[in-house]
C-alpha cells in the first residue's frame, strides 16, 4: 500500500510549480492538523498541540512551532531548535534550510 501512495505524490512533487513562500500565519494554517507524506514515505503529522509525529518505519515525536515566518522543531533528546523558511504550491509545501536544503511533502490528511 505505502508503494502505491509514493506512487501517487511523486508526480505531485515533480509538477509542483508556483512555490509562494508562507508567512508564520499562513505556516501555522498550513500546518495545524495536517499530515504529510515525503518522497521517502515518511510521514508526519503536526498537531494543533505543538506536538509532530514523524514516522520512517519509526515513530519519533516532537515538537513544532512558528516563530516569525519561520516553521521550528525541536526533537528529543535535543534541546535545541531547527527552523526553517516555508514555501507551497497547491497540496505541496516545502521547508527550505539554511543552507538551502529542501524537503518537500504532499498533504495527505
Amino acid at each position: 500500500m505505502r508503494s502505491l501512495a509514493l506512487v501517487a505524490i511523486l508526480p505531485t512533487l515533480a509538477l509542483a510549480e508556483g512555490f509562494q513562500p508562507l508567512t508564520g500565519s499562513e505556516i501555522e494554517t498550513a500546518l495545524t492538523g495536517v499530515t504529510l507524506t515525503y518522497e521517502g514515505g515518511e510521514v508526519q503529522t503536526f498537531y494543533a498541540s505543538g506536538r509532530t509525529l514523524y514516522d520512517n518505519g519509526r515513530p519519533s515525536w516532537g515538537t513544532w512551532a512558528v516563530r516569525g515566518d519561520e516553521y521550528c522543531s525541536q526533537w528529543p533528546p535535543a534541546d535545541g531548535w531547527a527552523c526553517y523558511r516555508m514555501d507551497g504550491a497547491g497540496d505541496v509545501l516545502r521547508f527550505i534550510g539554511e543552507s538551502g536544503d529542501i524537503s518537500a511533502g504532499v498533504i495527505t490528511q
